[in-house]
């Protein structure tokens, strides 16, 4: 493995690519949409793209950060767990791996910093601080800690369209001759649908860590790791999971009920053939799973139902 390979493996570049997405996605199909027959809104907005670009460019940045803060730290726990995929100090020296760090998480900041200036929203850039933070202290304390580490990095992918909330409110506030009578903007469902996406990377998040803490229980358990399955066992462990995916089916399955009334029969649809159906066979696999091998497995299947959640957003465009 080369040098830029080993890189691109350090920050995990597929999920970068994932996070990008699900903002992209969430800007233009989910928020542009609800401007859909209003077209001096809607090129007005075209004005704000490269901050957009810049905020989408800061959030890959920390996450990218994050992911080699959290290599670095983890080291010995890997060389167990996945020695095949570790690359640090193997590929590339340890001090060149904070070196990284720190420029990418500087870097994200002072974009951060810029863009908030810019849409005076100084909320993206303080709590996008607060990310990196969160990130440094995930990789040293909480990740070894009981249920926190998991909650921390379901937050954080909360924050992934959380943010993106936060800018489209203020670029949309900062126009001027922007009137809400003239150009009614619906805030309400732009909320709910923000909870809804937001919830759903939370939840899924939350339940695919406790996944992965199943799969490192032989090198977390040697480093003192306090992690669910450590500390409360497997069954119990599977048990927790499985609550959490079982809410997850129900509360989807009541949602596209609603779509279903509202005539939106193909979105509703898509949710049950491609999440609802997919967590179920997730639930089946967790209860019969043994080796790290099975639990890597479901693991991968919950990243597949993240992303058609997040695709789920381009059916928003035929909505509104």
């Amino acid at each position: 493995m080369n040098l830029i390979a080993a890189f691109m493996k350090l920050i995990r570049w597929p999920n970068l690519v994932f996070i990008g997405l699900t903002q992209w996605l969430f800007y233009f199909a989910v928020f542009f949409s609800l401007y859909h027959e209003n077209a001096v809104i809607y090129n007005q907005l075209n004005s704000s793209y490269y901050l957009f670009y810049l905020l989408m460019l800061a959030s890959v940045l920390i996450a990218a950060a994050g992911y080699i803060i959290n290599d670095y730290f983890d080291i010995q726990i890997d060389t167990v767990n996945k020695p095949e995929k570790n690359v640090v100090d193997r590929i590339i020296k340890r001090r060149w791996v904070i070196v990284w760090h720190w420029i990418l998480s500087l870097l994200g900041i002072l974009i951060s910093i810029y863009v908030s200036a810019k849409t005076d929203k100084w909320l993206i850039g303080i709590l996008n601080i607060f990310a990196v933070l969160l990130l440094w202290f995930y990789s040293t304390h909480f990740k070894r800690m009981l249920i926190v580490g998991n909650v921390v990095i379901a937050a954080l992918t909360g924050w992934v369209i959380v943010v993106v909330y936060f800018f489209a409110g203020a670029t949309l506030l900062n126009f001027r001759g922007w009137n809400p009578e003239v150009y009614p903007f619906n805030v309400k469902l732009f909320y709910k649908l923000t909870m809804l996406y937001a919830g759903f990377a939370f939840v899924m998040t939350l339940i695919r860590e406790v996944i992965k803490d199943l799969e490192d229980m032989l090198g977390d358990a040697r480093y003192n790791c306090k992690t669910i399955p450590i500390v409360w066992g497997v069954p119990a462990t599977k048990v927790y999971a499985g609550v959490w995916i079982t809410v997850s089916m129900a509360s989807l399955i009541i949602v596209q009920l609603y779509a279903w009334q509202s005539g939106w029969w193909w979105s509703a649809l898509y949710c049950l053939l491609f999440i609802v159906l997919p967590l179920g066979i997730v639930l089946k696999k967790l209860l019969s799973a043994k080796s790290a091998g099975d639990y890597h497995g479901i693991s991968n299947l919950i990243k597949l139902v993240m992303l058609a959640g997040i695709l789920s957003m381009i059916f928003f465009n035929f909505l509104f």
